[in-house]
């Protein structure tokens, strides 16, 4: 049925469509959903604490016992930089006079956690069957602790270069995201987004490089972009911003008004948001102040200086300091289930297909 079974039979699962692990916007619930329907379900860790990932693993488990990816960041904790905090205080000290809030106060921490050796210890407890990282690879000896535990690693590739680099690390599987994928870039090795390739240039390239199944993430959202990513050599898809608009995704009532109105034009990459580069919908932070500044934190600092304005604008029912994490492909979402999405999605691309043989066959 599926032109390329390679990660299907890699990671055990019965369709070829993975939900991306979106921190902050889905937990358990999804994951529960699109595993129940024959996908691989993801499970974001890098906004929870060690006992907080216990506790969802654990509901998962209760509900489903077939494949579940487990995610985490892996980036490096960011030095302390008072000076560039204080000038991007100051850059946002107009909207803090503008809500009445006193900006010497000090802002709370956002919590982005890398993959260490406590996560790695939950890994080992509870062996999910696939892994991911984001920002590349953890080091060397959790890595082998992972793969010691049985679990297959995928994690994100925007180049070429990334590719090999994941495979030669260790990576059986590798993500290929585009530029048009929604929310935070899994470069690693390249800074310069503007060379970053989106996904029908990407896709075939990392696919002719390395001889790991190749995942392609990045504006697909429907069964047309399922089936174009088999034709570029693909073996499965990760789909993140059709899966926001489920009853199990965890946004806010703004955001998922922000994404019903959203067209092809109206996302941007910012660092506004954490201090490294990410897909939103544009708002009025990212008008005025980016989309990318050169003032801002490094990752994953930079939010913390929006979170007070960000509370007093939404309880004005504004969306003027949130992230609103989309892909460019936004309008082609409908209101469904995870269950329900994930097998439409596969439903779709099989007609996709069909259609396709059909016609050369004629």
């Amino acid at each position: 049925m599926w032109p390329d079974r390679k990660f299907l039979d890699l990671a055990g699962v019965d369709l070829p469509v993975i939900q991306a692990p979106m921190a902050g916007a889905n937990g358990s619930a999804m994951a529960i959903q699109v595993c129940k329907a024959g996908g691989l379900g993801s499970l974001p860790c890098a906004v929870l604490n060690a006992k907080e990932v216990r506790s969802e693993i654990q509901v998962i488990r209760q509900h489903v016992s077939g494949p579940l990816n487990v995610n985490f960041f892996c980036h490096a904790d960011p030095e302390s930089n008072p000076d560039q905090d204080a000038a991007w205080k100051q850059r946002l000290a107009i909207y803090y006079d503008e809500y009445g809030l006193d900006a010497s106060v000090a802002t709370p921490s956002v919590r982005r956690s890398p993959f260490n050796s406590e996560m790695c210890e939950i890994v080992e407890e509870y062996k999910p069957e696939v892994v991911s990282f984001h920002f590349g690879l953890p080091q060397s000896a959790l890595v082998q602790r992972v793969k010691k535990a049985g679990c297959l690693i995928l994690s994100s590739a925007t180049t070429v270069d990334e590719a090999h680099w994941l495979e030669q690390h260790g990576c059986d599987a590798i993500i290929a995201q585009g530029y048009e994928a929604g929310g935070h870039r899994g470069m690693f090795i390249t800074k310069d987004i503007n060379a970053q390739p989106g996904t029908l240039a990407l896709v075939p390239q990392v696919v002719d490089a390395v001889d790991v199944p190749v995942i392609a993430a990045g504006g697909i959202a429907d069964g047309r972009g399922i089936a174009a990513a088999f034709a570029l050599g693909a073996s499965a898809v990760q789909v993140g911003t059709a899966y926001l608009f489920t009853p199990q995704s965890l946004i806010s009532d703004l955001h998922r008004a922000a994404l019903h109105s959203a067209r092809d034009d109206q996302t941007m990459l910012t660092n506004v948001f954490s201090g490294k580069p990410a897909r939103s919908i544009v708002n009025r932070v990212m008008r005025e102040v980016g989309p990318l500044s050169d003032k801002a934190p490094a990752f994953p600092t930079a939010g913390s200086a929006l979170a007070a304005l960000k509370v007093q604008a939404e309880a004005l029912s504004k969306a003027d300091f949130s992230s609103l994490w989309s892909g460019q492909a936004a309008s082609l979402c409908h209101e469904t289930s995870a269950f329900d999405l994930t097998r439409k999605l596969a439903d779709d691309t099989r007609r996709c297909l069909e259609t396709l043989a059909s016609n050369l066959q004629d």
